[in-house]
């Protein structure tokens, strides 16, 4: 176990948390405003995780706070004062949520090992609105930007191709037989890929669904791909987003494709490196706990 001084952690506290208000602070404006944003609310909505707890800031397993014993920290879950210093309670975390975390490695890795695909161009979205009127989107407050029946050829005349669950849950019923695949909680070890925009974006969540094990500075390191992604995500969608300042990419042309999936490959490298520092995180976090 390394053990950070009082002046290191304290440091690293105060970077964490200018990082996450500087991140969410148009958010939180929003919200203080009740205005709603289609892109960026996804991060708060869809991801079970609120600013404040994006906030507190973990140094992770294996590093102990000194000075940290008579602090609010102490009484935490998951933590242990031990004289001076406080670690996670790596015995009561994993007697807890040790279930959960093998769960969490076992779709890591093999999304880890998979080869990317890159050839959904990122019609889930499309899908999400087929054959239903302004009304019924998502998202009834933007227009779609060829209109709901150019919308709905879009979807007709190319192969779905959509392998995450969580994104195909969503589509609608005239659009799920259009899917080369159909999905399913119980086939996602077996069908999760790494060129996915979701499955990159849910790096973001098994990151902080592995807290305290894993730092919080690879928390905000998920959620800055996740956001990252998920400008790419609207931007490819149908919506008209113009007004936003969002430059749609065309993925019903060649050229909306060609520069969908340069984005797609570079966001594929940044998942897979999280995907890497979340397996090495809680493995010795593991190992730890079994010495």
């Amino acid at each position: 176990m390394s053990v950070l001084s009082p002046e290191q952690w304290r440091a690293r506290e105060r970077a964490h948390a200018e990082r996450v208000d500087a991140a969410t602070a148009e958010h939180r404006a929003r919200r203080a405003d009740g205005a709603k944003h289609p892109v960026e609310d996804f991060l708060f909505t869809y991801y079970a995780n609120s600013v404040t707890a994006l906030r507190r800031w973990h140094p992770g397993a294996g590093v102990g706070l000194d000075e940290a014993a008579g602090t609010e920290r102490a009484s935490w879950r998951y933590h242990r004062a031990d004289g001076r210093v406080v670690t996670v309670d790596l015995d009561a975390y994993l007697a807890e949520r040790g279930t959960r975390v093998a769960t969490i490695r076992r779709l890591l890795a093999a999304t880890l090992d998979r080869p990317a695909q890159f050839g959904c161009f990122g019609l889930h979205e499309w899908a999400m609105v087929h054959r239903l009127d302004q009304d019924g989107v998502r998202h009834p407050d933007w227009p779609l930007r060829l209109g709901p029946a150019a919308t709905d050829r879009v979807v007709e005349t190319h192969q779905l191709a959509c392998s995450h669950v969580d994104a195909f849950r969503f589509f609608t019923p005239t659009s799920r037989p259009l899917n080369a695949l159909q999905p399913t909680r119980e086939q996602q070890v077996a069908l999760e890929q790494p060129g996915c925009l979701h499955a990159g974006m849910d790096c973001y969540k098994w990151a902080y669904q592995l807290v305290p094990v894993v730092s919080s500075e690879l928390v905000m390191d998920g959620f800055d791909l996740a956001r990252d992604i998920r400008v790419l995500d609207m931007r490819a969608s149908p919506y008209d987003l113009s007004a936003l300042g969002y430059q749609a990419i065309p993925i019903e042309t060649r050229e909306g494709k060609a520069e969908y999936v340069e984005a797609q490959r570079a966001f594929s490298l940044r998942s897979q490196d999280l995907r890497r520092r979340l397996l090495d995180a809680t493995a010795a976090a593991l190992a730890a706990s079994a010495a």
